[in-house]
C-alpha cells in the first residue's frame, strides 16, 4: 500500500438551507444515534462559527457490543448494536435514516503538520494560488496504513507576514500554508465503515472524536485563546487541542472508564455490572474524611445478596484513584510530548461519560492544569435530560461538524471524470450554486 486511505468527504452545508442529519456515535460503552433538523440561524456571540440551529428529532442508544478500545472486534455484534440504536432513533423521529456521520475514537488517532510555499510574483493572491499552495502542502501527506480523517489549513503566510487567515487579494511574492492532517489506522476506519455499511447505511463522513467533542463543548473564546479537550470514554481517552479557532492536534490512547470498572471488579471480586453500578453511585478519586465510616454492601462473584459483604467506601476510592491518575498522567505526558501543551493555553475541558466520576476534575487540576471545567453539549435544542451530559458531547458535535466541514481541504483526484477535461471547476461550481440556491 503506497498511499493513505481517505475516508468519505462531506459536502459543506449551505448556510441558507435546512437539512435533516443523522449521526452515529460508536463508542466502547454505548452506540448512540441522533437525528436532527438543522435550520439557518442568526450569528451568535458565543458560538460564532455555527450557521444553523440544531433541534433533535430522535435519539436511540444501546449498550455497545463488538467494540473494544474504540475499534471493531466483532462485526456481527457491532452491526446489531448499530441497527438497534438507529431503529430506536428512526421510530422516535419518524424518519428513515439512509446516511450517517460517524466518529472514530480508536485506531491510534494522530496528527501531522505540513507546510509549503509557492511563488505568486508580486501580484494579488487568487483562488488558484490558494489551491496551489494547499495542494503542495497535502502532496506529502500519504502515509501507508493510515486513513486521513481531516485536512485543515491552519493559517497562511505572505512573505514575512504570518498568521494570515485569508490572503486572497493581498499582494506578495511568496505564499505559504500550514496544513494539519488528522489520521487513524486504516484497518480501524475500514472495519468501522464495514460494520455501518452492513446496516445498509451510507457514510457521509468520519470525524475524529476529540474534534467532534470540541465543536460541541467549546465556546469561541476558548477555541481562539487555546484549550485542550480531554474526551474520556469507556475504552479510550482522546485529546484535541484548539487554538486560533482551529483544531491543531489530536491524540488518543486505549485506556478509559471501563478500565476503572474492571479494576473495581477485580479488586472486590464482584461482577463487572455490579462494579459499574458501585463506581457510578459511590465511586470517586478524592478521599473524604467520612469515607472510612461509610460502608457499602457488595455481593462477591458466586454469592447472592443475602451474603453481602460490607466494605468501607475508602477502599473503593483506593482502587479507583490509581487508574484515574494513570489516565490523567498519560494525557499530560502526551500533551507535553506533542509540543502543543502551551498552545492549549492551560485551559482544559473534560468531557465524555467517564469524566463524570466524582473528584475527577479536582484530580485533573492537580495533574494537568489548574484551569479545568466539565464540558457539556452547547447550543442544541430538544435533547432529553438524560442526554444533556458530557457522555453525549461527541454525538452532538457530529451534528455541528457539517457547519465546519467547508474549511477542510483534500488533494483533488486528477484521474478520470471531468477533472481531466479542464471543465470540472466550472461545472462543479455551477452545480454547487444550483444545489445551494434552490
Amino acid at each position: 500500500m503506497n498511499s493513505s486511505f481517505s475516508t468519505p468527504r462531506m459536502r459543506p452545508l449551505s448556510s441558507r438551507k435546512s437539512a435533516i442529519l443523522s449521526i452515529l456515535d460508536v463508542g466502547t460503552s454505548k452506540v448512540a444515534c441522533l437525528i436532527a433538523r438543522l435550520a439557518p440561524a442568526e450569528a451568535s456571540d458565543t458560538l460564532r462559527g455555527r450557521t444553523h440551529h440544531c433541534r433533535i428529532l430522535g435519539i436511540g442508544h444501546q449498550r455497545s457490543r463488538g467494540i473494544k478500545g474504540g475499534a471493531v472486534v466483532d462485526l456481527d455484534e457491532a452491526e446489531n448494536a448499530i441497527r438497534l440504536a438507529v431503529d430506536a432513533a428512526e421510530r422516535m423521529a419518524k424518519v428513515q435514516v439512509e446516511s450517517v456521520i460517524v466518529n472514530i475514537t480508536g485506531g491510534r488517532l494522530g496528527s501531522n503538520l505540513y507546510s509549503a510555499k509557492v511563488n505568486v510574483g508580486g501580484r494579488p493572491v487568487m483562488d488558484s494560488d490558494l489551491h496551489r499552495v494547499l495542494e503542495a502542502a497535502t502532496s506529502r501527506t500519504a502515509r501507508p496504513g493510515r486513513a486521513i480523517l481531516h485536512g485543515l489549513p491552519n493559517g497562511f503566510s505572505l512573505d514575512a507576514t504570518t498568521g494570515v487567515d485569508d490572503p486572497k487579494g493581498m499582494i506578495g511574492e511568496e505564499l505559504g500554508a500550514t496544513m494539519h492532517v488528522a489520521s487513524c489506522d486504516e484497518a480501524s476506519a475500514r472495519n468501522l465503515m464495514l460494520a455501518i455499511e452492513r446496516c445498509h447505511l451510507d457514510i457521509e463522513a468520519i470525524v475524529a472524536s476529540p474534534y467532534a467533542a470540541g465543536l460541541s463543548v467549546l465556546v469561541d473564546d476558548e477555541m481562539a485563546l487555546g484549550a485542550a479537550v480531554l474526551d474520556l470514554g469507556g475504552g479510550t481517552t482522546s485529546i484535541g487541542v484548539f487554538r486560533d479557532g482551529h483544531l491543531t492536534h489530536v491524540d488518543g490512547f486505549a485506556v478509559g472508564g471501563n478500565h476503572v470498572t474492571m479494576d473495581v471488579a477485580r479488586g472486590l471480586t464482584i461482577r463487572p455490572s455490579d462494579a459499574e453500578r458501585l463506581k457510578a453511585l459511590y465511586g470517586g478519586c478524592v478521599a473524604a474524611a467520612s469515607d472510612d465510616r461509610e460502608t457499602l454492601a457488595i455481593a462477591q462473584v458466586g454469592e447472592d445478596s443475602e451474603h453481602a459483604h460490607h466494605i468501607p467506601k475508602s477502599q473503593l476510592t483506593r482502587i479507583i484513584r490509581p487508574r484515574v491518575e494513570e489516565i490523567l498522567e498519560l494525557a499530560r505526558d502526551r500533551l507535553r510530548a506533542s509540543g502543543f501543551g502551551p498552545q492549549a493555553g492551560r485551559r482544559l475541558v473534560l468531557t465524555g461519560g467517564a469524566c463524570q466520576l466524582t473528584g475527577l476534575a479536582d484530580a485533573a487540576r492537580k495533574i494537568i492544569s489548574p484551569q479545568v471545567r466539565i464540558g457539556r453539549p452547547l447550543g442544541v435544542q430538544g435533547l432529553p435530560e438524560s442526554a444533556k451530559n458530557p457522555a453525549f458531547a461527541a454525538a452532538v458535535g457530529l451534528l455541528i461538524y457539517p457547519q465546519f466541514a467547508g474549511v477542510e481541504y483534500f488533494e483533488p483526484r486528477r484521474r478520470g471524470g471531468l477533472a481531466a477535461t479542464g471543465t470540472d471547476g466550472y461545472i462543479s461550481r455551477v452545480g454547487r450554486w444550483l444545489r445551494d440556491s434552490f
